[in-house]
């Protein structure tokens, strides 16, 4: 089994969370017409942490003007190949999540989303709140930010798995991610990621990667917004990312989508 990092192999990692693409970006436009400043026509969408660029592509197609960062190179490297080969452009660049900064004679944004849990890697609560702060300056008055991620469960310690398979073009790839109990001290978890990759000739190939998460109980996180007086909770939605279908922000499901809108002065 190699030591890698799952981000420097952005085929792989893309063929696993591909799928759903479509559904996501429907879910932005529907979120974006119904509770932030949509006007019926595509706007400017940020998205931080873009990774592959699958969502950036995605609405670009759809005529929305694209911003975003990751902070992994071979990972823009990957979304900039797909747009040139699909013929589309994107505004992309290197940045981190905790710090960053938009390019020189940016506009301000309609939408901004963050999906798949990957604001859990801001670690402490002071980066978790400039991220926050950072996006809600970029976004334009009663612009949205919907922000997806796992909630936890502190009195339920246990591992959990999840496993994903997918396949594109005869490769196929299987992805099984195990999460052990957070330290409640720290408020982090730890996770392993494991890809097992085939490929049509038959070769096999398997790689995993650790990383620690940043946990938060619906408490927590009601928490952390009241720290970014900028923003409004104002739909709550899971991650089969259905519009019709709504929830609360408690902990009766670890699975959430939030809809943060900028509050117009």
């Amino acid at each position: 089994m190699e030591e890698r990092d799952w981000y420097d192999t952005p085929h792989y990692y893309d063929i696993v969370f591909d799928e759903d693409t479509p559904t996501e970006a429907t879910f932005l436009e529907v979120m974006h017409q119904r509770h932030g400043r949509g006007s019926g026509k595509p706007g400017r969408v940020f998205e931080p942490a873009c990774g592959s660029g699958r969502l950036v592509l995605e609405m670009a197609r759809r005529g929305w003007r694209v911003s975003g960062f990751d902070r992994s190179e071979a990972m823009l490297e990957y979304a900039r190949r797909r747009l040139k080969d699909a013929d589309h452009r994107a505004r992309l660049w290197t940045d981190v999540m905790e710090d960053f900064t938009l390019p020189e004679n940016t506009q301000t944004f309609d939408l901004a989303h963050c999906l798949v849990s990957t604001f859990k890697y801001l670690q402490a609560e002071s980066e978790a709140v400039g991220f926050l702060d950072r996006v809600g300056n970029a976004l334009g008055p009663g612009g949205i930010l919907v922000l997806g991620l796992h909630l936890t469960d502190y009195q339920k310690p246990a591992v959990t798995h999840e496993r994903w398979v997918a396949e594109r073009e005869g490769v196929k790839v299987t992805c099984n991610t195990r999460t052990w109990p957070v330290d409640k001290r720290t408020r982090l978890e730890p996770l392993r990621s494991r890809l097992k990759v085939e490929f049509p000739d038959g070769a096999v190939r398997q790689q995993e990667t650790h990383w620690k998460f940043r946990t938060y109980s619906a408490f927590q996180f009601r928490a952390l917004l009241r720290k970014v007086p900028q923003f409004q909770l104002v739909a709550c939605h899971d991650f089969h990312h259905d519009p019709e279908s709504t929830r609360r922000l408690d902990d009766s499901y670890s699975d959430i989508v939030l809809v943060l809108r900028r509050r117009v002065e």
